[in-house]
């Protein structure tokens, strides 16, 4: 089961609400996001929360049905502790930050999830990965150099590429109004999903409907 779930991007003002920060803007987004304390540990803005207690964030926003004898529909394994980071030592050298967690908690890399952006994939599309190439994402790159694989599970988010100019100009510009209208469809779908992925003994089992799921029609 997935442990220690990474949201790329990079720190400070100049660069919230770039395609960049996709995945930290998910965050944010999450209907859980205010219950989650952030403090600065493992080169990171890092977060524990016991699985007790996520689960019973979960269902008390609705993204978790309790069964009919009011228990939680859980695996009995589940890890103790989920852990959420948003790495602060820039995209490029995220591997840094998620690496030195997983070391400390003794993590293997199939129990981590990175949340990312993914030029590669249209605005308005998600898609749920195991391991695999990394599509010239940096951010990726440093994660598969320090943990020395890229077996690990991937969230990614399309933004789409750039018909001129340069693929890091693209990556670091804001998204437009348009373009966060279609976000504003796409991540409470997505929530729903990410809830199942962490609450799921086997987190494969949702890639057939989310290995590439289209959430909202492009509007630019």
């Amino acid at each position: 089961m997935i442990q220690l779930i990474a949201f790329l991007g990079n720190y400070g003002r100049e660069y919230e609400r770039t395609r960049h920060n996709t995945a930290w803007m998910f965050a944010s987004s999450l209907p859980f996001a205010g219950r989650l304390s952030w403090a600065e540990k493992y080169k990171s803005d890092f977060c524990s929360v016991s699985y007790g207690d996520f689960a019973g964030w979960l269902a008390a926003c609705g993204l978790l049905k309790p069964r009919d004898d009011g228990s939680l529909p859980v695996p009995a394994d589940a890890p103790p502790r989920l852990f959420f980071m948003k790495p602060l030592t820039y995209m490029n050298l995220s591997g840094d930050a998620v690496g030195e967690a997983a070391h400390f908690f003794k993590i293997p890399p199939s129990d981590i999830l990175i949340v990312h952006d993914e030029i590669e994939l249209p605005l308005g599309t998600v898609s749920l990965k195991w391991g695999g190439g990394l599509g010239g994402h940096n951010g990726l790159r440093s994660v598969k150099a320090v943990l020395g694989t890229a077996d690990f599970w991937r969230l990614r988010f399309g933004t789409g590429k750039p018909v001129h100019g340069s693929v890091a100009d693209f990556v670091l510009g804001r998204f437009s109004d348009d373009e966060e209208i279609v976000l504003s469809q796409v991540f409470p779908q997505t929530a729903g999903m990410f809830a199942r992925l962490l609450t799921a003994k086997d987190p494969a089992r949702l890639v057939p409907e989310w290995g590439k799921k289209k959430l909202s029609a492009e509007t630019v």
